[in-house]
């Protein structure tokens, strides 16, 4: 088992993410929840990919739209912080395969679902399955990290952004020629994912009885008030970065796709070759993005992926379809290479709450990005998708607010401070 290679934690770490920790970095945990990760959300994907069906099949408007993908991300935003929180302090392994249960039963409902309200309640389903999944996946990949956690992360995070990448894929080869009954595929899916977490959690639960003391011991830190005052702050700072650049990816991943069709005339089934290239690109810059923030610093990684993409946004609009295919890479691959960064900075904020700060970055960040849905929705029913897109071009350069965060020297200094 994978757990004989592991030992428990180093010396000094603490809380209970610490438990189990393992000294040398186990690649096949690594690799078997970066798989997972991309079963999980290349389902959560099939939302997004059914919104040209939803809108040719059921008449819906962009708002509706909107309210779809915000049934997802409301519902996983809400319960990942609490299912990090919980976990925190009690981990539990076979939460993966409980939540990827909810998801199965959610893409079954899909399959059928009759109507507008029946799609809501599927997608909620599978928000559900999603939170159950994320705090706890990324403990897993925190647990098998050793000490390469940038590296683990992006392993980690890169099988998701993977999964969010065939998104137009699926709704080109598998939702227009089958309709919503398509989900039925997904079902698979999440059977095979069950399986998989199911190794997983054995290894988690045997190196959590290798360190069974440490499991049941949570150590409190004294932070002096002040402290405390920056390290909130520098939170709320990064959720507000993040949230930023998830109203972004929702505007390219949920309404890019008309704003062709309006603009250029191209087909969805068209459409969808732009949308993967931006969501595969961003996959590919995810996983260069750890290693990259490990030798260049987390908070010059997380800067340049917002303001390097900035000029290449803000042109996108205006250029002909050709270019655009050039830009999409472009942007996909500098604005999301800091998606895995963004978890392991803000677990460098709260050393010892890796659920639930994971919770809060990958939930309620994703959360806030689903309100943005139903704005740039609405935004799009009065607008026009043309209009929206110009004024989304902007958002990357509200990443000039990353000067705010506190130096990955700084922030070290804080964690020695803490655990003294």
């Amino acid at each position: 088992m994978a757990a004989s290679s592991t030992a428990a934690s180093k010396p000094g770490s603490q809380g209970l993410q610490g438990a189990g920790d393992a000294k040398q970095t186990v690649f096949k945990i690594l690799f078997a929840i970066s798989i997972v990760h991309l079963l999980n959300d290349s389902i959560q994907s099939v939302i997004p990919a059914i919104f040209p069906i939803l809108k040719s099949e059921m008449g819906i408007t962009y708002t509706q739209i909107g309210w779809v993908q915000f049934a997802i991300n409301f519902t996983a935003s809400i319960m990942q912080p609490v299912v990090g929180l919980y976990t925190d302090r009690k981990p539990s392994p076979y939460i993966l395969p409980i939540g990827m249960a909810s998801t199965l039963m959610g893409m079954l409902l899909l399959a059928f679902a009759p109507s507008y309200w029946v799609v809501l309640l599927s997608v909620c389903l599978v928000g559900l399955g999603s939170a159950a999944f994320h705090p706890e996946g990324s403990r897993v990949a925190h647990m098998a990290a050793g000490g390469r956690k940038g590296l683990a992360q992006s392993i980690f995070q890169v099988g998701g952004n993977a999964g969010q990448s065939l998104a137009p894929i699926m709704t080109k080869w598998i939702f227009i020629p089958l309709g919503l009954f398509g989900s039925i595929w997904f079902t698979g899916v999440a059977a095979v994912a069950i399986i998989v977490q199911l190794y997983i959690a054995g290894w988690y639960k045997a190196v959590l009885k290798e360190a069974p003391a440490k499991v049941k011991q949570v150590v409190t830190r004294r932070v002096n008030p002040e402290r405390k005052k920056q390290i909130v702050f520098a939170l709320w700072v990064l959720i507000f970065l993040v949230f930023v650049r998830s109203w972004y990816g929702a505007a390219m991943g949920g309404y890019f796709a008309f704003f062709l069709q309006d603009k250029y005339g191209l087909t969805i089934d068209r459409a969808q070759d732009f949308i993967f290239l931006f969501l595969a690109a961003g996959a590919v810059g995810t996983f260069f993005g750890g290693p990259l923030a490990d030798r260049f610093g987390r908070r010059n990684l997380i800067f340049f992926s917002m303001l390097g993409s900035a000029p290449f946004a803000l042109i996108l609009p205006y250029v002909s379809f050709t270019w655009a295919y050039i830009l999409l890479v472009i942007i996909g691959f500098i604005l999301l290479s800091s998606f895995s960064v963004t978890v392991v900075y803000a677990q460098m904020l709260f050393p010892g709450k890796v659920g639930t700060v994971s919770g809060l970055i990958t939930g309620l960040a994703f959360g806030l990005g689903g309100i943005g849905s139903v704005v740039l929705g609405n935004l799009c029913d009065t607008l026009g998708t043309t209009r929206v897109m110009e004024i989304c071009a902007f958002l990357p350069l509200i990443g000039i607010l990353t000067f705010l965060l506190p130096s990955d020297k700084k922030l070290k200094s804080w964690t020695e401070d803490t655990a003294s």
